[in-house]
């Protein structure tokens, strides 16, 4: 039988990445967002929006997919609104493909929130999660809304009977422009005004970030892992988290971003100086930075999400993820951290994005 996949969020860095790598097996490849770009070379394009049944089943009347690719989430004002919008999603999409009985095996993309919970849950009430952390780690007591889509996933595997995979990546650093949480596009913006400007590089984020080991997750490590998931028996039916497979330290890692760009690093000083702040009048100067090399964005707002950044720079712990149950399963594929960065940063230089 034939794969068809459908990628929900196929705009977004995880979606896009996954969809490219599904192109290039082969794979039939639907791409559901509220917006296409004009043309994706192979990705067949799929309007429709996920908080609307009617728009849903529309637009998927004459889909039948064998795989489905959750890869989005809506940003809410609270964990209330986002666990109602989010639930609200994924039971949507699986509701108006049930009765099609073509799907195989749904993958949902969470994060490393499932361990960490809310900001607030170790800002406000100091509940720091042992590290590596693993996928045996039970789920916290605070409201959450990877949780909420975890649950429909569930009912509707019961329901159904297609097999699933839950995957939770830390930071995930690759190549797609309006993104909610794009760290290595921002990082590549923040260093370019840096550059264009002569300031120095400032570390946006806390001591223990600073110090303390981390990994992160290529894009197209993610993708795939999803593929594998999806397509192998033994991976079926298991969360997985999953990065790069290095470990590495900010205050190393900052340094090496530094002088991939020219200019100089500034590191923790005492005490956290937000990327958020730094970024906020930037538009101007963004502006002139667009005209005078020609870019291809002129809008800060859709290149940068500095308030994600600061999030994952800010917390209050070192961070990184056990990898262990993955590798056990057979899923092998490592990339470096540093040249995660690097190849996207050569990318956005080629597409015109940055100088």
């Amino acid at each position: 039988m034939k794969n068809i996949a459908l990628v929900v969020g196929s705009t977004g860095i995880t979606g896009s990445n996954l969809a490219d790598e599904l192109i290039a097996q082969n794979w039939i490849t639907y791409g559901l967002a509220r917006n296409h770009p004009a043309s994706v070379a192979g990705l067949q394009p799929v309007k429709a929006d996920l908080l609307d049944p009617e728009s849903l089943s529309e637009a998927l009347k004459d889909i039948a997919p064998t795989h489905v690719f959750f890869t989005t989430w809506m940003r809410k004002d609270t964990e209330e609104e986002n666990i109602r919008t989010n639930r609200a999603m994924v039971r949507n999409l699986l509701h108006a493909l049930s009765p099609k009985k073509s799907v195989r095996h749904v993958a949902l993309v969470t994060g490393l929130k499932h361990y960490l919970g809310p900001f607030e849950a170790y800002v406000k009430a100091g509940i720091l999660p042992e590290t590596p952390v693993r996928e045996e780690h039970p789920r916290l007591e605070y409201p959450n809304f990877y949780y909420a889509q975890e649950d429909e996933v569930y009912a509707a595997a019961d329901r159904d009977g297609f097999s699933w995979s839950i995957h939770r990546p830390h930071t995930v650093i690759g190549y797609a422009i309006g993104n909610l949480m794009n760290m290595g596009i921002t990082l590549a913006v923040y260093a370019s005004i840096c550059k264009e400007t002569g300031a120095k590089f400032t570390w946006p984020g806390s001591e223990a970030q600073w110090n303390g080991l981390s990994d992160v997750t290529d894009a197209k490590i993610l993708a795939r892992q999803l593929i594998w998931a999806s397509s192998t028996d033994e991976a079926k039916n298991q969360a997985f988290n999953v990065t790069n497979g290095d470990v590495f330290r900010w205050k190393w890692l900052w340094q090496r971003i530094a002088g991939y760009f020219g200019i100089e690093a500034d590191g923790y000083n005492g005490s956290a100086r937000p990327l958020e702040k730094e970024m906020e009048n930037k538009q101007e100067i963004w502006t002139v930075i667009s005209q005078k090399y020609n870019l291809k964005e002129e809008n800060l707002n859709r290149l940068s999400s500095a308030w994600h950044t600061d999030l994952d720079l800010g917390r209050p712990l070192e961070v990184m993820t056990d990898m262990s149950k993955s590798r056990m399963y057979g899923f092998t594929a490592f990339e470096s951290t540093e040249n995660s960065f690097i190849s996207l940063f050569e990318k956005l230089k080629a597409e015109k994005i940055i100088p």
